[in-house]
């Protein structure tokens, strides 16, 4: 009663289940994996978030790749900004996602290196070409708190590089390039601006990142796994479902050989 099995259909039938379990498998851990990168980065920002700050100094120097663990801690660092060299950084969004740019300072050090800090968000100009007004920097010497955060790149951001930006325009952070703008030494990566706060219609600073939710990864890998318990479930149902049908047709004609289709999925 089961030689149907070996007809065209129930083989590409079992063939089927059969590659769609481990396929389905592999889906749920990739999800369980982000989830466990997610939680682990959270933990990550919430503990740089809660340590003392400290000066820039002694968590990047020139040249610096800032390292994962560092993303996000909070910094201080001591100088002058250096208006005269400002950029902004294009198709950047506030916290209640208006677009617009990001400014970014040269802060220079009291040993003379510089430090890039993003001072926050502002809408952009009207004309896409044009500087926007830009709300001035604080003047003299000023101590300034962040997260220092590494440099951007166009396979960790997935914003694109585009050449022949309008002057002082740029679309990634980028100190390695701002040395060169500027022939001076910079510090690897840069600081996002936390304090002091901004007078007046300064910058908007940039909200803390997200690390209290962590998804719906584990759901999805959950779904998957079920998924996978599904599969031969619902064979063996198929299965005996179209014995159940042969053994009825069978009855009703008494030709002992009848051939109905098997069941559609």
């Amino acid at each position: 009663m089961y030689r149907f099995l070996l007809s065209r259909q129930w083989v590409i039938l079992t063939l089927v289940a059969l590659v769609l379990m481990p396929t389905m498998i592999e889906l749920g851990f990739w999800q369980f994996h982000r989830h466990e990168r997610r939680v682990a980065q959270n933990s990550l920002i919430a503990d740089n978030l809660r340590a003392e700050p400290v000066p820039v100094e002694e968590l990047t120097s020139v040249g610096h790749t800032v390292p994962r663990a560092d993303y996000w801690r909070r910094v201080t660092a001591t100088g002058t900004f250096d208006t005269a060299h400002e950029v902004v950084v294009r198709r950047r969004t506030s916290a209640d996602d208006r677009v617009g740019m990001h400014v970014l300072t040269p802060l220079v050090l009291r040993d003379g290196r510089t430090v890039l800090v993003n001072r926050g968000w502002i809408p952009a100009a009207p004309d896409q070409a044009a500087f926007p007004d830009v709300p001035p920097a604080p003047k003299g010497e000023v101590t300034i708190t962040g997260r220092l955060k590494a440099d951007e790149t166009t396979g960790a951001s997935g914003i694109k590089d585009l050449r022949g930006l309008p002057d002082r325009q740029v679309m990634l952070i980028d100190s390695g390039r701002q040395a060169k703008l500027l022939g001076r030494e910079v510090l690897g990566g840069y600081v996002e601006q936390t304090a002091p706060e901004p007078a007046g219609s300064g910058p908007e600073q940039i909200a803390e990142p997200d690390h209290d939710s962590i998804g719906a990864h584990m759901a999805y890998a959950v779904q998957w796994w079920l998924f996978t318990a599904g599969v031969p479930v619902g064979w063996v149902i198929l299965v005996r479902r179209e014995k159940r049908d042969r053994e009825a047709a069978r009855a009703d004609d008494g030709s002992g050989t009848p051939e109905p289709a098997p069941a559609a999925v």
